[in-house]
């Protein structure tokens, strides 16, 4: 017990509590351990997305970076009523990701001369990165067939809803089902 009787809480029950909003809030005022928490809370779920799609466990560890690198510096752009801050790291990473399949040439920081805030980041060992590319990977494995492959073509091959029914030979209203439910069950797991 602290001081007052007021029971003190561990520094990892205190992160664990902390909303994503709250932490953005901070990291808008410049708070570098709430990036640091951010990014143990997401950096595995952002790098398992890039190496699904890339398979190039350097080049996703450079979006990785790149991914936190923009979060720290353009944490205004984050709108929590338009999405959950897991979905919007992780449309940030695929697309991302995608680009860089589709040019296959050396990655770049679009914007190189910015610092990167390292001081009080912990960045995470390489087995917790393989074991948050092994949740999102299990989540994917237990989706119904069907929204399995509609979500990895979607998700990794980088294909519109149209160009997934084209290729399934499914309605396109069918694909825009079977997405909408995956993406809701993988919501619930990976949150």
């Amino acid at each position: 017990m602290g001081k007052r009787g007021v029971v003190s809480i561990p520094e990892q029950e205190r992160d664990r509590r902390d909303s994503d909003e709250t932490l953005m809030r901070r990291v808008l005022g410049g708070d570098e351990s709430a990036l640091g928490i951010l990014y143990k809370r997401y950096g595995g779920l952002v790098y398992s997305v890039s190496l699904n799609i890339l398979g190039d466990s350097g080049a996703a560890e450079e979006i990785l970076q790149d991914i936190f690198h923009r979060l720290w510096s353009h944490a205004s752009r984050f709108n929590p009523t338009r999405g959950s801050l897991a979905s919007w790291l992780l449309v940030m990473a695929r697309n991302r990701a995608i680009d860089r399949a589709r040019r296959r040439t050396p990655w770049v920081a679009e914007e190189a001369g910015d610092p990167l805030p390292t001081s009080s980041l912990d960045v995470e060992s390489a087995a917790e990165q393989r074991e948050a590319a092994e949740r999102v990977r299990a989540a994917l494995r237990a989706l119904p067939e069907p929204q399995r492959v509609a979500m990895e073509l979607a998700f990794f091959e980088g294909l519109t809803q149209s160009e997934i029914a084209r290729r399934t030979g499914h309605p396109l209203g069918t694909i825009k089902t079977r997405l909408r439910a995956a993406l809701a069950s993988l919501r619930l797991v990976l949150e």
